[in-house]
């Protein structure tokens, strides 16, 4: 973890990026990052103001045991089955995550200081059970800091529509392709429309598109290299940036741009009061040793952004990172080249990005069946059954 000193020293990359209008998101959490300071120390020394979870993050924290023990134990006296457990150390934890940046999010009226919770993934495909659970882990949470984490599936975009619609703030996950993202901010829209009609206060309903970046580049690079061309290597790399910066002007064509070049868009003006969907570049560690550690930061500075980071990534921006300012907007045309070239060299751009979407469906199922099998045996070893 970093410490206050060494995120004291290092945080000048940090501070020139939320000076260009990124905010910082940390992408991890767990009872002992809370309980010893450390999220505290992060938030007062390095800019992060917000925190992003997913099953595999939790699967990682509760898999360790550490800081869990009592919980467990008074879960196990009660009797309550793996998915209850589940739920309350997850929700225990964002609840106390949310507290802490709680400053934050009254600072920035509500547009940081964010911790998000997903949706049980085996919900995926279900709109109606993905709706109930967002409604029963806002409650759970009960601050106003908590963001609902669905997934970008089919099904889950009514559910986005259902959930802003009732006035729950909603981060969108697992989003590849520039189609379901058009879709997804459409969703948005329709859920402030219902608010609307319900008479809900729009300008305390936030919501984050988490569009994911480095998985692009890993399953393409795949398919450029068994083509091994030199047309074909030489555009290893550059999917995911253009992928995201591709995301950014679609954004722009909805919700205008910060400097007006771009207008909003006549349905989403209509929404007074409204604040707009960030874009927010997830899964931004790099995979590839071959390629710069802060490459997907460097290269997506952008206003109106949320980057969401692993530990190592902030450690490696906060040492060697190059913050130039913004370089997304002048890259839209090298952007849509890039995918052209692609696409002309026989790689489906859809074909790719609906096989992520299963597998990253697919990865946090996986990863949930990991929790519940730790937490199974966790209370097994207490005395108790579990169901």
């Amino acid at each position: 973890m970093i410490t206050v000193t060494e995120a004291t020293a290092s945080a000048g990359a940090l501070k020139r990026l939320s000076d260009e209008g990124v905010s910082l998101w940390l992408d991890d959490l767990s009872r002992g990052r809370i309980t010893s300071g450390n999220l505290a120390e992060l938030v007062e020394t390095t800019h992060v103001v917000g925190v992003t979870t997913n099953p595999s993050i939790f699967q990682a924290a509760i898999g360790s045991g550490e800081g869990y023990e009592e919980q467990l134990a008074d879960l196990a006296a009660r009797g309550v089955t793996v998915d209850e457990a589940v739920r309350m150390m997850t929700t225990a934890d964002v609840r106390a995550a949310a507290d802490i940046l709680h400053p934050v999010y009254t600072a920035s009226q509500g547009v940081d200081g964010r911790v998000s919770i997903e949706v049980d993934p085996r919900l995926a495909h279900d709109t109606r059970a993905t709706v109930a659970e967002a409604k029963q882990l806002a409650w759970l949470v009960d601050r106003p800091g908590v963001m609902i984490k669905i997934p970008a599936t089919k099904a889950g975009l009514p559910a986005i529509t259902e959930v802003i619609g009732l006035g729950i703030s909603v981060n969108v996950t697992l989003i590849f392709s520039l189609e379901r993202y058009r879709e997804v901010m459409d969703a948005y829209l329709a859920g402030l429309e219902k608010a609307a009609a319900r008479g809900l206060d729009l300008s305390v309903i936030h919501s984050v598109a988490s569009f994911f970046v480095s998985r692009v580049d890993s399953e393409i690079d795949k398919r450029l290299t068994v083509l091994g061309t030199e047309a074909a290597l030489a555009l290893k790399g550059k999917a995911a940036l253009a992928n995201a910066r591709l995301a950014y002007e679609a954004y722009e064509e909805v919700f205008g741009s910060a400097d007006d070049r771009t207008r909003p868009s006549e349905r989403w003006t209509a929404l007074a009061g409204a604040t707009k969907q960030r874009p927010l570049w997830a899964s931004t560690g790099v995979k590839d040793p071959a390629y710069k550690d802060t490459l997907y930061v460097d290269d997506l500075v952008a206003p109106g952004t949320v980057n969401t980071m692993p530990e190592a990534t902030l450690n490696a921006v906060a040492d060697h990172g190059d913050i130039t300012g913004d370089t997304v907007t002048g890259g839209y045309a090298q952007a849509h080249a890039d995918l052209a070239a692609i696409e002309a060299l026989g790689i489906s751009y859809e074909e790719v990005v609906t096989r992520l979407e299963d597998e990253g469906v697919a990865k946090f199922e996986a990863a949930w069946q990991d929790l519940s099998d730790t937490v199974t045996k966790s209370l097994t070893s207490k005395g108790v059954d579990a169901e």
